[in-house]
């Protein structure tokens, strides 16, 4: 289920910006109320601080009007992290909002006194948030443990990556999180984004190529002949034969419903569909 809007959050309708060939070219901006995101407020890091501490030291007034400043002021962060998702095809408002649930996370959840930047610590919250969101609305439906599986796998593969300075391999993954190999290959290619046919791979201007484009034939004589087989020997049956295939395997009919259809016994109806099968198979 996606996550209700926050109040604050207002889109603007598409706008259309001069380039510098004097075409015009459509975007849209995420407004907060109605206020454009290239003039939001940038916090330095001593002014994060003194807020964070606010939060914590302050009345539940002080504490409150402090994380909405701190919410306000980070805004631009949750947006520079959401420009890694947008090729995955998510309506960027929603990315944007689910952001915003983890830049809140992180803000409740940030210890002063570790002193580490806030950055450091809310950037992998707000992606996480996101990742978990885009996990739970994939479009192809993934078993729960199928997806655990796959959550692991890819925690590992960061840990490993970082500790050796190179990509783990799968055994490696598998080994770290104590799963077997095949089951780490199959939990990450479930979770993997389905791409369109007509998704654009490149574009220099003139004609688009598209995925399709890209997908190769497999298709050869064999083939061809082998189909050219396959109707003659179906033209060759009597046109009785023809019409029960057609109702069975064209039309998706049970042998009960074509038996009622053309006036006789299921058993005569199963008795020819079965000589008709006989006599493809001889012809091929």
């Amino acid at each position: 289920m996606k996550p209700k809007k926050p109040s604050i959050l207002k889109t603007r309708p598409p706008e259309k910006a001069l380039r510098k060939d004097g075409t015009r070219m459509q975007y849209n901006k995420v407004e907060i109320c109605g206020v454009n995101t290239s003039k939001l407020k940038v916090l330095t890091e001593k002014e994060k601080t003194a807020l964070l501490l606010q939060m914590r030291d302050g009345s539940p007034k002080e504490a409150q009007k402090a994380r909405e400043e701190l919410i306000n002021g980070n805004l631009r962060l949750v947006l520079s992290v959401i420009q890694r998702f947008t090729n995955r095809g998510e309506n960027p408002d929603d990315l944007f909002q689910v952001g915003c649930i983890g830049l809140m996370k992180a803000i409740d959840h940030f210890d002063v006194s570790q002193g580490v930047r806030f950055s450091t610590y809310g950037v992998p919250m707000i992606i996480g948030e996101i990742r978990r969101y885009l996990r739970d609305n994939n479009t192809i439906r993934v078993s729960r443990s199928m997806r655990d599986v796959a959550y692991r796998a890819m925690q590992a593969k960061e840990k490993l990556t970082a500790e050796k300075g190179s990509e783990p391999s799968v055994e490696e993954i598998a080994k770290a999180i104590g799963v077997k190999r095949e089951n780490v290959v199959l939990a990450l290619e479930a979770i993997v984004e389905p791409v369109s046919l007509y998704e654009p791979v490149f574009s220099d201007g003139g004609d688009t190529i598209y995925v399709m484009d890209q997908v190769g034939d497999k298709n050869d004589d064999r083939n061809w002949l082998d189909e050219i087989a396959l109707k003659q020997a179906v033209n060759d049956l009597n046109e009785r034969e023809k019409h029960i295939l057609s109702l069975r395997f064209f039309q998706g009919k049970t042998q009960m419903e074509v038996a009622s259809e053309i006036g006789i016994s299921q058993a005569q109806v199963s008795r020819l569909e079965k000589a008709a099968l006989d006599k493809i198979k001889k012809d091929l």
